[in-house]
């Protein structure tokens, strides 16, 4: 059975040395899944390294541990950045925490025209506390030692900065649209056999209304390349796992 893995708040320890873990992440471990000593564990820092270690002491909120052994988990090339618009009914959270189990190292939250939900004043805070909920529970779910960041919400003349910048560096923003002619896979299979990848795939992906023919013409502009995923129309809260899918398996896997 895979151990359960756990984020710490402050550095590891190494081999041979004590690690304590504390607050939300130590009461969960002690209290909600009642780990016991003697049991093993994983505990990264969410940059890249973790360790295993066997509990020695519980209390209500905290966990003791002798670390035996250091991990480490290399840095991804490319990054996969999942740009994620607001949505209603929970469809962007399903989508962000498949992604994070995916491998996708950047979510970035999109308001986007046809964006039903929307995070004014105060909830703009509370929506990205939302989202790095769930990235932190699909990390350790699915065992990561990087835990993915969450920028702040960007519009959509943002976005068409942030893709126009990264073109500039060599990155590759993939706008999924329904109108698009070229198809996801062979533009995948184009990069594998024509060159260096890119070092970050960017991923946009609209809210249920999909994303608007002026927001298409300012992200084509800014360097973005529309593609399609099929013949299906999928909905926001699949299409980003599935196009983060071929990314990965056809350039990181």
């Amino acid at each position: 059975m895979t151990l359960p893995l756990f984020v710490a708040d402050g550095p590891l320890a190494p081999v041979g040395g004590s690690l304590v873990l504390t607050g939300e992440e130590g009461r969960h471990a002690a209290t909600v899944q009642r780990i016991a000593v003697g049991e093993q564990v994983l505990v990264t820092d969410g940059a890249g390294a973790g360790v295993r270690g066997e509990v020695l002491a519980t209390a209500k909120d905290r966990l003791e541990l002798r670390v035996l052994e250091e991990l480490a988990e290399p840095e991804p090339r490319p990054r996969l950045e999942l740009v994620q618009a607001l949505a209603k009914s929970g469809r962007a959270e399903q989508s962000i925490e498949t992604s994070v189990e995916i491998g996708v190292d950047h979510v970035l939250p999109w308001e986007a025209e046809r964006s039903i939900s929307r995070w004014s004043g105060p909830k703009a805070a509370k929506g990205r506390a939302k989202w790095a909920g769930v990235v932190r529970a699909a990390t350790k779910q699915s065992r990561r030692l990087r835990e993915a960041e969450v920028a702040e919400l960007v519009s959509s003349a943002g976005l068409a900065r942030r893709i126009e910048e990264g073109a500039r560096e060599g990155e590759l923003t993939l706008v999924l649209h329904e109108v698009a002619t070229d198809r996801l896979l062979p533009v995948l299979t184009g990069l594998v056999g024509d060159g260096p990848v890119p070092p970050v795939v960017r991923v946009v992906i609209g809210p249920e209304g999909g994303i608007s023919p002026r927001e298409l013409e300012l992200f084509t502009e800014a360097g973005g390349h529309p593609v399609l995923l099929g013949p299906h129309v999928l909905r926001t809260s699949s299409a980003g796992p599935v196009a983060l899918s071929l990314v990965a398996g056809a350039l990181r896997w």
